[in-house]
């Protein structure tokens, strides 16, 4: 669920904030109450230079308060560059489940973990909204310059704020403060399309969703999560469609709930979410489940050639009440046809058996009767060396060691069941070698 929100922290995490900063708070905020000064005379307020002034000394206010830090600095880095500067105190505080060290300034708070800045978060402005704004000023520089001659200065300052807008929601993120977190990455995306900088930023507008959703405040991230439909932006792996269907169950709206995994479904069919919401809705809802496999034909008529397809009809047909073998068996066999390279159809075969295999010695651990017991066993015996042969087929075929690795978990645990044969004791000590090895 987070993994967005993650790779945007990554990239944060080497904006470096701007070094050149007013080191007096008091004076930066004098600067803007000059530079405001300057627009309310009629005269200076037509210039597009007042307007690009004033959005300037409105960034300059922002960076004043959060000293010369910049986040993936270590200590020893920022000793040198604060020279002079000592924190007024120093705590550990754990966010996340991680340990951080937060420095305390005058105007704010340096957040460490594993000994580098992770997050600056601004205590006190030294103008209120000082971003926001930076970002009017700008946009009426913009109206003012009919000759387009400051479009890359004011598309490049505009840029730079939304990076500062981002770093907050990420700070905001790791401090946990989900609501916060979203109306900053709401900021971000709305400074992404403000002109003449216009570039879209659809990660905003998910993150502004996602934040929002962690927050528990699903009407405000219907808002967002329907704005990435609307940009043809759908989340990790569609989860967009899948959070949406959620949020109009809650409110009580069983057809577009169904219709948003529907269509998630067509461009996702390997969607896990997606996958599970539909066939909860087709099997509890007292629908023909055969509705998801017409949705499955219309991503095979799209991606004929597509074997993951047929690995996703096993993985269905597996997941029925009862659950139907043989036509799983059938699709997963399918997939090798289609791509002998393909070791996803070896695996759904292999793990429904390896699987059924321990169901039967469970059920067979409560049987009393020594004839059904001794059929148990046999069936659970029969099960086991069965998996043996698609996951073999799956190792051979891969070529992801951290799937050979977990293939190797499965073939050497089935074969020490049979180690008395001199067949499988060799199999056993292949598979087990390898599972040691990690490779």
């Amino acid at each position: 669920m987070k993994k967005i929100i993650f790779a945007l922290a990554l990239l944060a995490s080497f904006q470096v904030a701007n070094a050149q900063q007013a080191k007096d708070a008091d004076a930066a905020a004098k600067k803007v109450e000059a530079a405001k000064a300057a627009t309310l005379n009629e005269k200076k307020a037509a210039n597009m230079a007042t307007w690009i002034k004033l959005g300037q000394t409105y960034v300059d206010a922002y960076n004043a308060v959060q000293g010369n830090g910049y986040v993936g600095a270590s200590e020893a880095d920022l000793q040198l560059l604060m020279t002079g500067i000592k924190p007024v105190s120093t705590e550990t505080v754990e966010i996340q489940g991680q340990a951080m060290t937060v420095q305390h300034y005058e105007t704010a708070d340096y957040y460490y973990a594993n000994g580098k800045l992770a997050s600056i978060v601004t205590t006190k402005p030294a103008v209120e909204n000082a971003l926001d704004e930076a970002v009017k000023a700008y946009k009426k520089a913009f109206e003012l310059d009919a000759k387009a001659k400051k479009t890359k200065d004011i598309a490049a300052a505009l840029s730079s704020i939304h990076d500062k807008y981002s770093n907050d929601a990420v700070a905001a993120y790791q401090l946990q403060d989900y609501a916060k977190s979203s109306l900053f990455f709401e900021k971000a995306a709305e400074v992404s399309t403000q002109e003449p900088y216009s570039q879209l930023d659809t990660n905003a507008i998910y993150n502004a969703g996602l934040t929002a959703w962690i927050a528990g405040d699903t009407g405000r991230a219907k808002v967002f999560f329907q704005r990435c439909l609307d940009h043809k932006y759908y989340g990790d792996d569609g989860d967009v469609y899948a959070r949406l269907s959620t949020i109009a169950e809650k409110e009580g709206d069983k057809e577009l709930s169904v219709k948003y995994l529907e269509d998630g479904f067509v461009n996702y069919p390997k969607s896990q979410s997606i996958l599970i919401g539909l066939i909860n809705y087709y099997t509890t809802s007292g629908g023909s489940t055969d509705r998801l496999f017409e949705l499955l034909d219309v991503a095979k008529a799209n991606e004929p050639n597509n074997a993951s397809l047929w690995y996703v009809e096993g993985n269905i047909r597996l997941k029925m009440d009862p659950p139907q073998v043989e036509e799983a068996f059938k699709a997963y066999d399918h997939c090798s046809e289609i791509n002998p390279e393909y070791e996803y159809g070896y695996i759904g075969k292999g793990i429904y058996l390896y699987n059924h295999a321990v169901e039967v010695q469970e059920k067979a651990s409560f049987e009393m009767d020594d004839r059904k017991y001794e059929a148990l066993v046999q069936e659970y015996d029969k099960a086991l060396k069965e998996a043996v042969v698609p996951f073999e087929k799956a190792y051979e075929v891969t070529k992801d060691n951290e799937i050979k690795t977990t293939i190797a978990e499965y073939i050497k645990n089935a074969c020490f069941r049979f180690r008395d044969d001199p067949e499988y004791q060799a199999k056993y000590e292949k598979f087990n070698e390898i599972v040691s090895n990690g490779k």
